[in-house]
């Protein structure tokens, strides 16, 4: 479900691509114990947890107007791309796209592309093929990597040959449309990277607003609102699963009880909301 909505004078437009099965859930939180799945189960099913305990992930965009720009932070899986899983593997739907006429905007009138990480469900639509070429989709936008992730990126393409790297940020690269950003970067009175590590080197979350931050886009901090309740419970392809769990649980206790809104990346149904407590964790209401 795509959502719109307002926090000062900031408007946030949510765009869904696709909701998918994963990952099985003790396979997805290694350290999550049937007993604990159990003790949950009835308010993570169905939209969380579905059939045969397997986690579903949403893919989605979100689109932020400031007085200042018009930004999308990550764009998803993109179409006509080689992937691994079927339900992301050369992909031929107009959702996306779409979502993004509903809210009234083309592809021209987006100003920047910022991604919190470089992973291919954050990147897929930075470019689409035109006459069998890689081209950047939003053409007059600027393309905001963060320095760190990018060179990690980079490093592990020369290593093994990244598919993603060669379809979704190469040609931006090329283009000379990318940005490569420290994690103190900010852009104009409204814009402020934040950085949080351990899911990827080098991830980053923008935060928006002019005097505090009214809303956070969070990249891969989190996956599953499980993972509010239980700060502790990491995924398992977390690059360092310790050091992220400390950063989820420092980001979820600075904004507990707080007016800013959290945009988490995969969590279908309760995408957005506000953080508070929950026992020792936390959920977003």
């Amino acid at each position: 479900m795509n959502l719109s909505f307002s926090a000062g004078d900031i408007t946030v437009h949510r765009i869904v691509e696709i909701v998918a099965p994963f990952k099985p859930a003790l396979e997805f939180l290694p350290a999550l114990t049937p007993a604990l799945l159990d003790e949950n189960r009835s308010w993570l099913q169905p939209h969380s947890l579905g059939p045969g305990d397997i986690f579903n992930l949403c893919y989605q965009s979100y689109i932020v107007r400031t007085p200042q720009h018009t930004i999308l932070v990550n764009s998803g899986l993109g179409n006509d791309k080689l992937r691994t899983r079927p339900e992301w593997h050369m992909k031929s739907d107009d959702h996306w796209m779409r979502g993004l006429a509903a809210v009234g905007l083309t592809v021209e009138d987006i100003d920047y592309v910022m991604c919190t990480h470089l992973q291919l469900d954050h990147v897929g639509w930075n470019t689409r093929l035109i006459n069998g070429e890689w081209e950047p989709t939003f053409p007059n936008a600027r393309y905001i990597f963060g320095q760190r992730v990018f060179a990690a990126t980079e490093a592990a393409h020369e290593q093994a040959q990244s598919q993603v790297y060669l379809d979704s940020l190469l040609p931006i690269v090329r283009a000379g449309k990318a940005d490569l950003v420290a994690d103190d970067y900010r852009l104009g009175d409204y814009v402020r990277a934040m950085p949080l590590p351990g899911h990827t080197e080098g991830q980053l979350a923008f935060c928006f607003g002019k005097t505090r931050d009214d809303v956070i886009v969070t990249g891969d901090l989190l996956h599953l609102p499980l993972q509010l309740r239980y700060p502790e419970l990491s995924f398992v392809n977390d690059k360092d699963p310790v050091l992220a769990a400390t950063t989820r649980r420092a980001f979820l206790e600075r904004y507990c009880n707080t007016p800013t809104l959290l945009c988490t990346s995969h969590i279908p149904l309760q995408a957005v909301g506000r953080i508070t407590r929950w026992g020792d964790g936390y959920r977003l209401e």
